[in-house]
Order: structure tokens, then sequence, then C-alpha cells
């Protein structure tokens, strides 16, 4: 590593340096201590891995406000260190660093997220301001998320994007519980949109002029997850170099979501609940109990009941959380806002890709609904991105369906004669009634008696399906 005579008169401490932890991974030994020795004297708590697989396991572990990663490393592409970290931590800064400098290789490190981009030899200086500018810039983005969720409407109940009865019945019930303080329980199968029903709640109530802190509860090990919940004190157990605040202190005046509650282990579930009878927190390696004001919101994709009679769920902690149930329906049961959720992504990614699609044809807009999305509305998010980032024309049609949805060997997407193994009933019901109304140019009446059904039942189903 290159190092300038007059690197330690130019030393400039980073603001809150303490509290920033880094992870360095480089497969050079010599090169990742060295760099890594040169932030901690300015203050930043780093950890050093040396392979892929050891960073990826930290991740996985640990949380990090940024982390430093080679590009060629023995074991693995450092392009796939990004990837994962920011799929474990959204707000996570990265930086890459590499000995074969070129354009193409940074142009595909910032599309994976990197924040910048250095080649070896890394000059020391050099190093400390990008990494000062880059955490400044993080911390800079997580307080204008925090004043958007506030103050922009997409985060109200204007952002829950849907047509049909049973999303304007949830609606009604957020604009009921919304302005109360009670707690309340998301259910729902995962990507169905359970964060943006909290973050609803919380815009939507008094404590809007303070932060919403989400924590993914199924992410953390238990360790970490009740330091991230409770806080530390400097010395509370290995590693612990600094006092740090929980997310109960973040929170405090605000609301905190806790996304996957029924993952988390039964003997934090005890501590969990005893904060939120006695509104005390008490940080690890303390004795000294904090008040809080806190609204709690809880998502599951679990079912509680099935987990509180295997003895993996309290019973009381279930019933402190589900003051009020919120169920979120999965796409499949909702056909109806399909339509209204491609055309809100298509234009959202139409912007971020500054991409010039207008629309979507009609028949690929059919195969799109006919779909099952069992990964739900994050299903049909990525398809529609995927669809727009390689459109290849003003609008979108059959031809840029992912194959995963559209297979290319069923070129009018109807699949008539076979159904696949593993279908529902009640996506079957709905794909016969579709393709009854098509066969017979929509005469209900004739399709009622086709099916052998009464026409109030009919138009029931239709409603229901959204077709």
């Amino acid at each position: 590593m290159a190092k300038s005579a007059s690197a330690e008169s130019t030393i400039t401490k980073p603001r809150d340096a303490s509290s920033a932890r880094i992870l360095y991974v480089d497969d050079e030994p010599h090169h990742a201590e060295a760099a890594a020795d040169s932030l901690r004297v300015v203050g930043y708590d780093v950890e050093v891995c040396h392979d892929g697989a050891s960073a990826l396991e930290r991740l996985r572990a640990e949380l990090y406000d940024m982390v430093i990663t080679d590009l060629n490393l023995g074991d693995m592409d450092g392009l796939r260190i990004l990837r994962e970290a920011r799929n474990l931590h959204p707000f996570l800064s990265s930086l890459v660093v590499t000995g074969h400098g070129t354009i193409e290789t940074a142009v595909e490190a910032m599309k994976v997220g990197a924040d910048d981009y250095l080649t070896k030899p890394v000059e020391i200086n050099e190093l400390r301001m990008v990494v000062k500018r880059t955490l400044e810039g993080q911390a800079l983005r997580r307080r204008v998320d925090e004043l958007e969720r506030q103050l922009d409407s997409r985060f109200g109940f204007e952002g829950i994007i849907g047509s049909s009865p049973r999303m304007h019945e949830i609606v009604q019930r957020l604009q009921q519980i919304a302005p109360t303080d009670v707690s309340v329980l998301i259910l729902g199968e995962s990507g169905t949109g359970k964060e943006l029903v909290a973050k609803a709640i919380h815009n939507n109530s008094r404590r809007k002029d303070k932060v919403l802190v989400p924590l993914n509860c199924a992410a953390l090990s238990e360790g970490i997850l009740e330091s991230e919940l409770f806080g530390h004190e400097k010395g509370a157990f290995t590693g612990a170099s600094y006092t740090r605040k929980g997310r109960f202190e973040h929170a405090d005046g605000g609301s905190l979501f806790l996304d996957e509650i029924g993952d988390i282990p039964l003997e934090t579930q005890v501590k969990l609940l005893r904060v939120l009878e006695e509104r005390q927190v008490t940080r690890i390696g303390s004795n000294e109990p904090i008040e809080v004001d806190v609204r709690v919101i809880a998502a599951t994709h679990r079912d509680l009941q099935e987990r509180i009679e295997q003895g993996l769920f309290r019973e009381d902690l279930y019933y402190r959380l589900n003051v009020v149930t919120v169920e979120v329906p999965p796409l499949r049961e909702r056909a109806m806002d399909i339509g209204p959720l491609v055309n809100h992504f298509i234009a959202e990614y139409s912007r971020i890709h500054a991409k010039n699609i207008d629309g979507i044809s009609h028949e690929a807009l059919r195969i799109l609904t006919r779909h099952t999305w069992k990964g739900n509305v994050r299903e049909l998010k990525n398809a529609i991105e995927s669809m727009v980032v390689q459109a290849r024309s003003s609008a979108l049609g059959i031809e840029d369906i992912p194959p995963r949805i559209h297979p290319v060997d069923d070129p009018g997407g109807r699949s008539h004669g076979v159904i696949a193994v593993g279908t529902t009933i009640q996506e079957m019901e709905r794909i016969l009634i579709q393709n009854t109304l098509e066969a017979i140019n929509g005469n209900r009446k004739e399709a009622a008696s086709l099916l052998g059904i009464g026409e109030r039942t009919l138009y029931r189903k239709i409603k229901e399906y959204g077709l």
C-alpha cells in the first residue's frame, strides 16, 4: 500500500467515527491489514477478512456501515460480496479496490451498488477521504429517506396500490387504526407488501414526524438481535468497543417495525415482552433501565398459532403484539390489482433506468394476470424491472416477459391443454373461467351455463379474480 510521508499530519477524524463499522475484504493480508490500520488510526472499527467465504459469513452474522472489497479474491468474485451485502443490508455503503482497474470493471461495480472505486496501490489519505465522504453521504441518504417517509404521499395510504375489494378493506382498516397507538400485527406471505402497510400506519399516525425504524428479526443471530433491539454498553461482550443505542431507543417517540417476528428465539421473546409491558429497555451490560415511548408494528409470514402449539412462540407475547391484526392477501387472490401494479412499476422503472416505456400490450398484461406469482408483489416488481430494462420497443410486449413466467414454447400464453403439477384448485378455477369467457366472447350467461354454475356465482367469481 502506498503511504505518503505527510499522512499522519493530514489525519481528519471522521464525524462520529466510533459508530462506523467497516468490513475490509482482501486476499492480500499485508495490504488488508495496512489499509485497516490506516482507518483504525482515525477511529473506525475495522474488521478484516482474507477470503470471500468468511466475508459472507461475517456479513450474515454482523451489522456493518460499510464493506470495502477487492474485486479479485482468490475464492470468489468481489462483485458477489457486493451483491450479497446489498441484499442483506440495503443501506450499506460499499467501496471496491482492485489492482486491475478498468472502466468496464468500474461500471460493473457501480451497477452492483458500489459507492466508489479505488485502484491499488491505495494512497492512505485518499482512502480515508473516500471512506469519510461515503459514510457522510450514507448518513444524509438515511436522513432524506426518513424525511421522505414523512412527507411523500407514496408512503401514505396512496402507496398501497390496488382496486380489489380486499385492498379497499385494508385501507379502510388502516384509516381506523393508524391514528391510535395500538400494537399491530401484519400477517401475509413473503413479498405481499407488509412493510408498505407498516409505513402507511406510521405515516398516518401522530408519530409521523418521528422516525419509523425497521428491523428484520430473521436476518440476525440471537446475540446480534438482542444488541440491535436493546443496545449495549462498551465492553459488554467481545467486540463491543463502544456504547451503542438499540432500535428501541432510536425509535423513541416513533415506531418500530419488527419484520419476521415469528423467527426470534424464545429467550429474546421473554426480554421483548418485558420491554413492551414496562416501556423500559436495558442495554446489554447495563443495569439502568431507559424509558422509551415506541409504537410496535410487527409482521410475519408464519402461522403464529401453530408456532405457539409447537412451543416456538410465547402466547403472552402473541397477545401483546396482536392487539389489531391486518392480513395482507397474496397477489393470486387479488388479480384485479395486477394491472394497476404493473402500470405503477413500469412508470417507476422507466424513470430509474431512463427508458421511454409508455405501457404494456393487452396480451402481455393478460399473461401476467394469469400467472400465479408465488413471490407475490415482490416477484411481479422484479419481473417488470427486467422487462423494462430489456424492452425492445416503447411498449412492453409478450416477447419481453421473462421465460420463467411465459415459456417460449407457448407463444399464445394460453396453456389450455395441460395444467402444471402444483397448480392450486383456485388458480385452476380462475383459468377455466377466463378461458371460457374468451372462447365465447365474454357472454356471461352462456359461460355460466357451460360451467354449470349460476350467473350470480359467476359474477362473484369474475369480481373475485379480477377478470
